[in-house]
């Protein structure tokens, strides 16, 4: 049987400042454009989530934002045209460069800061275009971020509802009988690196729609996409190499005979 998936980009949302009713704004466009079905994915970036949240801070030294946004230092690289470049964990878990904070398309003197807890702001959202639209969606907030061992960037998924994040094939086969025993797909970041294909990163499409994946649409928020961060003791590359120097070093002092 064919399978088919749509992805599309209305236009039509304007530019979003703290306070605005999201739902409302993008309710609206979604309509203006023709609408959505029950199993439909609505995705938003992170960016006009955090714009409606008050998210945008004020901020003389986008460094300093960065550094209170840090839980912890993976990697950091001295550039001569700049300041330092550093991959750090944030608050939400998520390991990216510049923590997540934005200085783009926001007011001279301001940052923008991710959302507080984007798998609330999913549910919310979502709720919201159900009692908007009567429709059963799901919804995928974005972020945008580069990739260990890969040139350039894609967006994944930071919040999430009413979509199986994670789709296990453990103990199913493939097509030629073989058991899969560490299958496992992430739905949210593949809904959400589609969604970038057509928004684009300068042509002011916050939103976009995904259809074909009712299978995958659920009943209830789920877990988030909170179940993405993968679990400190289950992660071979944690420690990142300024924590490894680090480490290293303390591990030499310890190891020095003492000075008679």
């Amino acid at each position: 049987m064919t399978r088919r998936l749509q992805v599309w980009a209305p236009d039509g949302v304007p530019e979003v400042r703290p306070g605005d009713d999201l739902t409302a704004l993008v309710g609206d466009a979604l309509v203006r454009d023709g609408g959505v079905r029950d199993g439909d994915v609505v995705v938003v970036t992170s960016k006009v989530v955090s714009k409606a949240e008050g998210r945008v801070v004020a901020a003389a030294d986008r460094e300093q934002a960065i550094t209170d946004q840090t839980v912890r230092v993976v990697a950091r690289r001295e550039r001569p045209d700049g300041p330092p470049l550093r991959i750090v964990e944030n608050p939400l878990g998520l390991v990216m460069a510049a923590a997540g904070v934005d200085a783009s398309n926001t007011p001279e003197g301001t940052v923008l800061l991710l959302p507080e807890d984007p798998d609330a702001s999913a549910r919310r959202l979502r709720a919201g275009l159900r009692a908007r639209l009567g429709v059963d969606v799901a919804v995928v907030v974005t972020d945008t971020v580069g990739r260990p061992w890969r040139e350039g960037l894609t967006d994944i998924a930071i919040g999430a509802a009413g979509l199986t994040v994670l789709e296990d094939l453990r103990g199913s086969v493939d097509t030629h009988g073989r058991s899969l025993v560490v299958t496992t797909t992430a739905i949210a970041d593949e809904v959400a690196a589609a969604s970038e294909l057509v928004r684009g990163k300068t042509e002011g499409r916050p939103v976009a729609v995904v259809r074909g994946l009712a299978e995958h649409v659920t009943p209830d928020d789920g877990p988030g996409a909170r179940a993405l961060v993968r679990a400190a003791e289950h992660d071979l590359f944690r420690e990142g190499s300024t924590e490894a120097y680090l480490r290293g070093h303390a591990d030499a002092e310890a190891r020095r005979p003492p000075t008679p």
